[in-house]
C-alpha cells in the first residue's frame, strides 16, 4: 500500500506562484512513477504532469508546459509541483497519484495510477 498526502494549496492572485507537495509513505515508494492531476469545478479530472521513479523523465500537459515544474526528492519520499504564472483557469483540486510499470501511451491517463491522495484546493483569482 502507498499513502499519498498533498499540501500547499491555497488562494493566489493571477500571475502568482504556489508549490504543492505530495508526501508518500509505504513500501518501495521510490520505485513508483508519480503524477499530478487536477479537477476544475464542474469538469473531469485531467492530467497535469508526470515524473518517472528515477526523476529522469517528465511530461506535461500543454496547458501548463513552461509554467509548472514537477520534481521529486526520493530521500524525502516527496513529489513537488512548482506552479508559476498561475491563471484563473488553473483553479482546481490538485491530486497526486502513484503507479508502476505504466506504458508510455498511458502516462496521461488516470486509470494507469493505483494510488491517489485526497487532493488540495488551488484557487487563482483574477
Amino acid at each position: 500500500q502507498v499513502q499519498l498526502v498533498e499540501s500547499g494549496g491555497g488562494l493566489v492572485q493571477a500571475g502568482g506562484s504556489l508549490r504543492l507537495s505530495c508526501a508518500a509513505s509505504g513500501r518501495t515508494v521510490n520505485s513508483y512513477d508519480m503524477a499530478w492531476f487536477r479537477q476544475p469545478p464542474g469538469k473531469e479530472r485531467e492530467f497535469v504532469a508526470f515524473i518517472s521513479w528515477s526523476g529522469v523523465r517528465t511530461l506535461y500537459a500543454d496547458s501548463v508546459a513552461g509554467r509548472f515544474t514537477i520534481s521529486r526528492d526520493n530521500a524525502k519520499n516527496t513529489v513537488y509541483l512548482q506552479m508559476n504564472s498561475l491563471k484563473p483557469e488553473d483553479t482546481a483540486v490538485y491530486y497526486c497519484a502513484a503507479g508502476r510499470g505504466i506504458a508510455t501511451g498511458q502516462l496521461m491517463g488516470a486509470l494507469a495510477y493505483n494510488y491517489w491522495g485526497q487532493g488540495t484546493q488551488v484557487t487563482v483569482s483574477s
